[in-house]
């Protein structure tokens, strides 16, 4: 995990609580007041979801809830941003998934 350990603001981080959640099934650890994205990011998960379409990976990008690609799915509520959630002690976060291609016409019919 990478994190900053001592502050000049927020302080020194062994003197915050630990809480744990589940990303996509797998228990991990933050600390009290993290966001979702930064205790991902801390415990070295860099892909938060899929491209809807495509398929392309998505991580965090802008960090300050303005972009919308760190889109997750907290306590089955959809389109969560992780940059602007804090993580709760016992979380369940999944990570965005590509939705299934429609059907393509096929020539001639319609």
């Amino acid at each position: 995990m990478t994190r900053i350990i001592d502050h000049a603001i927020l302080g020194k981080l062994d003197s915050l609580k630990k809480v744990s959640f589940q990303f996509n099934g797998k228990s991990y650890e933050a600390y009290e007041h993290e966001t979702v994205a930064a205790a991902l990011l801390a415990n070295g998960i860099r892909q938060l979801r899929v491209h809807e379409e495509s398929g392309t990976p998505r991580g965090i990008y802008c960090n300050i809830g303005h972009c919308m690609e760190c889109r997750v799915t907290v306590n089955h509520q959809p389109n969560v941003r992780a940059c602007l959630t804090k993580v709760e002690e016992g979380m369940t976060i999944e990570s965005g998934r590509r939705h299934p291609t429609p059907l393509k016409k096929t020539e001639g019919l319609q």
